[in-house]
């Protein structure tokens, strides 16, 4: 019998519609426009619903879920052992069963296996467990949408993405959001809101750079990555990896869905087809429970105690607005979010007492203090500011730097102008600057591990500044005292507040002379540009501070008296360069070490800068992965440096400046009105 017209048009558009939610594969890449009939390998709880989602969790608590595409991808050229490019996009939706509680988030995970054994919930989103975080045989990297602040794990706020690499302690992380060209801001997103969100993830295996954007759904993908991040995946995968996705729920729980999802190695993720998405569910547990009844009778009451307390509101305010009055004027108004009231400072530090105080030098005094409505610990820095010109492009850069993350970078919160100040706000560091501990009474003093580990932080954090971020980031101000320690004595590099952005690829402008005495680089004094060199000479001085516990120059000693640097050379000529570490330490330390950082000080704070090695090199050094060359004193230079380091800024400040223009306190410079 002849089918009926009827049922040819049906079968017609039956198979229309399986084509436009199957998979699209091909040797190097997929895409699903829903999972319908996809071959996803699902563990845990994860299901594929009857519309289509991927749903990774339900509502249930302590709960994991796992996605894998099931075939096998090799991350690495065989040929030549270069990592390979990919790119991946996916639409996601958070949805929490009780608002402003979520539980625990999602992640795209590249993983030697498709079910993650061992895996565990809540805080561990079902990639790792208590006892393999961090080792590095995970041999596992993961973009995380995380809804929740664990500790432990040193989260930044309950709405962030982070890159992981074998670890949940993200190598950088940063609060959900874009930026937005047109309005020119950073616009907030909510990863639990319930709406669908988009996530594009780029690997350019040539330099090695990771690439996070995210936006609301059809909207234009943004031109500027929310996070960035070097990895070498070479020394991270295995010969075959799966990509998908891992989420969990804890205590509190949540729906983790997919909506669409693109994959593709050496070229761009196929786009998403908007239209042949999934819908998500509507959350019942959200919805409006009815009107109270007794809304007649409250509302004329609790409008009529609101114009009174108005009324007695509005008069306290003009009687304490004086006390709390901020310059602010109207180009500072696409920064608002990273403005912090001076009215929530002077609270925080207790109208900046004196017992709150934790530092003072040339550029200001620091004060800590609990920030009233978040009760994050801060420190925050007091500088002196009294000119307009330049106020625009310093505030600019500041909001810039604060989008920094780095596990060895103090957080740049925020700012404030009022009244011939300027106030930056910093994360709070439990065990202060390291300059307290090397040259104060501390008992027992830093062991040689301890300043080893700093070191070493220290130095990723500089190569993050240099080469992992959108912009090369010099921060002119390198030395024991702006690095903090936190409650684990991990080193963070600290005090932005004279750091300058360059694009990559660009030559830095020349700028006024700012910095320390004794680790300014030389050449500053010749061309008035900071740059990634100039940071490494500071970055070599540093070195030797921390293995001598010496400061590289004395405001008030004598000519005879040898510098830091001088010292190290003199000692490294009489054939005794271990002569010069810290006496403190009475041998107790790792010679081999010590030997290696001394010659790296050495090297870095060459006079020349074109010797000096860049940061990269300087962390393989350090780690091991690359040996330092042979090094004489004769290729390093001579005592003759030194003399040439002091006529250098002896000349710059007879014939360039006069009096008038640069003030000198301690050991620091600085030009007076001038936002630098």
């Amino acid at each position: 019998m002849a089918p009926k017209p009827q049922n040819f048009l049906f079968l017609i558009f039956f198979l229309h519609m399986a084509i436009g939610i199957a998979t699209t594969t091909n040797n190097n890449g997929f895409i699903f426009n829903g999972f319908t009939n996809s071959n996803l390998v699902l563990s845990g709880i994860a299901q594929i619903t009857s519309n289509g989602l991927l749903q990774l969790t339900n509502y249930s608590k302590e709960t994991l879920g796992h996605a894998f595409h099931p075939t096998p991808i090799n991350f690495v050229n065989p040929s030549n052992g270069h990592p390979i490019s990919f790119s991946t996009t996916f639409v996601f939706a958070i949805i929490s069963q009780y608002p402003d509680v979520g539980g625990h988030g999602l992640a795209f995970v590249i993983s030697p296996s498709k079910d993650l054994p061992g895996s565990m919930p809540s805080q561990h989103l079902g990639l790792v467990n208590t006892t393999d975080n961090g080792n590095v045989s995970n041999h596992l990297i993961a973009v995380e949408l995380d809804t929740v602040q664990t500790i432990e794990f040193f989260d930044i706020d309950h709405n962030h993405v982070g890159i992981d690499v074998n670890c949940l302690i993200s190598l950088n992380s940063t609060t959900a959001g874009y930026y937005d060209k047109d309005r020119s801001e950073f616009v907030t997103l909510i990863l639990a809101s319930g709406e669908a969100q988009m996530v594009w993830i780029d690997y350019t295996g040539e330099d090695m750079r990771l690439e996070v954007r995210m936006a609301p759904i059809k909207t234009k993908r943004p031109e500027t990555p929310l996070l960035t991040s070097l990895v070498n995946l070479s020394d991270i995968v295995l010969d075959e990896m799966f990509v998908g996705f891992s989420s969990s729920t804890g205590a509190a729980s949540g729906k983790h869905y997919v909506l669409g999802w693109s994959f593709s190695l050496q070229g761009n993720a196929q786009t998403l087809d908007f239209s042949s998405l999934p819908s998500i569910p509507y959350n019942k547990t959200q919805s409006n429970k009815g009107t109270s009844m007794v809304l007649p009778v409250v509302l004329p009451l609790t409008v009529g105690f609101f114009v009174f307390s108005l009324v007695i509101g509005l008069f306290l305010l003009v009687k304490r607005i004086k006390k709390f009055s901020e310059i602010k004027e109207d180009w500072e108004l696409e920064y608002g979010p990273h403005r912090i009231s001076y009215k929530d400072l002077f609270n925080t530090t207790k109208g900046f007492n004196d017992k709150n105080l934790i530092g003072s030098g040339g550029f200001g005094q620091v004060y800590k203090g609990t920030l009233p409505k978040s009760k994050v610990k801060v420190a925050v820095k007091k500088i002196s500011h009294h000119s307009k010109q330049g106020a625009r492009e310093f505030v600019s850069e500041i909001v810039s730097l604060s989008r920094l993350r780095h596990r060895n970078l103090v957080q740049l919160l925020g700012y404030c102008r009022r009244q011939g100040e300027l106030l930056l706000v910093y994360d709070y560091e439990e065990n202060g600057s390291l300059d307290k501990l090397l040259f104060g009474d501390q008992k027992p003093p830093l062991s040689w591990s301890e300043r080893f580990k700093v070191i070493k932080d220290v130095a990723t954090g500089l190569l993050y500044l240099h080469e992992g971020w959108e912009q090369v980031v010099v921060h002119r101000d390198i030395k024991a005292s702006n690095v903090l320690l936190d409650a684990n004595r991990n080193g963070k590099l600290s005090d932005f507040g004279l750091a300058r952005l360059y694009n990559h690829g660009t030559n830095p402008q020349t700028t006024h002379i700012v910095g320390t005495l004794g680790y300014l680089a030389p050449e500053i004094s010749r061309t008035g540009k900071a740059t990634t060199s100039s940071d490494v000479f500071s970055f070599g001085v540093f070195l030797l501070e921390v293995v001598c516990a010496k400061r590289p120059m004395e405001l008030n000693a004598s000519e005879d008296v040898p510098g830091l640097v001088e010292s190290v050379l003199e000692s490294w000529k009489k054939g005794n360069v271990l002569g010069i570490v810290d006496p403190n330490l009475e041998s107790l330390f790792d010679k081999a070490e010590a030997e290696l950082v001394i010659k790296l000080g050495l090297l870095c704070s060459h006079p020349e800068s074109a010797a000096r090695p860049r940061m990269r090199h300087v962390v393989q050094f350090l780690e091991g992965s690359m040996q330092l060359p042979e090094l004489s004193i004769d290729s390093l230079g001579n005592s003759a440096r030194i003399k040439s380091y002091g006529v250098a800024f002896d000349d710059f400040v007879a014939t360039a400046l006069s009096t008038s223009d640069i003030e000198v306190f301690s050991d620091e410079i600085y030009l007076k009105d001038s936002c630098s």
